[in-house]
């Protein structure tokens, strides 16, 4: 009997709501794959909604997004891919740990523990978060002057600030500490088992230019990966591109470099055995 579940599960990072992926998911139809992108647990249906109405994300941290993405693929008929971006490739790279995706991509993640570089444009982007510790329990607005700043800065600001007014939403500040005191939480919810997990292929992707996640702190997410001889981990990187780098003008470039990867992997749409990429 033919599979239902969709082949890929697409998962939003913090300020941004699930509509983003829509390009891509119109793009991965064109080479067969099924795909979803739910929102996290307290979004609503539409940007214009959960802008007015975003209380139920307050409060909401790493391990309720990954409990939520578990369960909803625990009711599907097989193991999807997970592809995140930002947050989204943290809650990837969980799932993938768990067993529960056949593969995952994460794109210019939130870091995992285990990383220790912080660099000075990763902070300032956390700032309007962190600067107060009640915002633990709150959801949290980023202004278009702050987006353009983190998400936004190798873009034009007329670009920046219309990807600003289709997408983004105010996010939980839950998960920004969560990230932020890692290193000093036992039992952190940021945690990945990178050495011992036996899983499917994993895709680390960074923008060269990006000011949320550097770089250096997806190359230190590698290098964790680096003594898991019994999986596979690959490292993509993207010269000029910043976090927006999902959302901005050059989009399909790296949607079209994740497909070819799929396809490499094995990771191919329900009953096909290959995947092209048109370029």
């Amino acid at each position: 009997m033919p599979t239902t579940a969709p082949d890929v599960v697409f998962i939003h990072g913090l300020w941004i709501h699930s509509a983003a992926w829509r390009p891509w998911i119109d793009l991965f139809a064109e080479h067969g794959y099924s795909a979803i992108a739910p929102g996290w647990p307290g979004d609503r249906d539409t940007v214009a909604e959960t802008r007015d109405d975003p209380h139920g994300l307050d409060g909401v941290g790493i391990a309720q997004i990954f409990d939520h993405y578990a369960a909803l693929i625990a009711g599907l008929d097989s193991k999807p891919i997970a592809v995140g971006h930002s947050f989204g490739g943290l809650i990837a790279q969980e799932l993938l740990a768990h067993d529960l995706v056949r593969g995952a991509v994460a794109i210019d993640p939130a870091p995992i523990k285990g990383v220790t570089a912080l660099p000075f444009s990763q902070l300032k982007s956390g700032f309007p978060v962190l600067r107060n510790p009640a915002n633990r329990n709150r959801t949290v607005a980023l202004t278009a002057k702050e987006f353009h700043y983190s998400f936004g800065n190798a873009i034009s600001e007329e670009e920046c600030n219309a990807i600003f007014d289709a997408y983004v939403i105010p996010g939980p500040g839950r998960p920004l500490f969560e990230d932020a005191t890692a290193a000093f939480a036992k039992n952190s919810p940021a945690a990945v088992d990178t050495h011992t997990a036996v899983r499917g292929p994993l895709l680390l992707t960074s923008g060269t230019e990006d000011h949320v996640v550097p770089k250096v702190v997806t190359l230190q997410v590698a290098k964790l990966y680096a003594d898991n001889v019994a999986s596979t981990t690959e490292y993509h990187e993207y010269a000029g591109r910043g976090h927006s780098l999902t959302l901005d003008n050059g989009w399909k470039d790296v949607a079209d470099d994740v497909l070819v990867w799929l396809g490499e992997q094995g990771l191919t749409p329900s009953g096909m055995q290959t995947v092209g990429v048109a370029h």
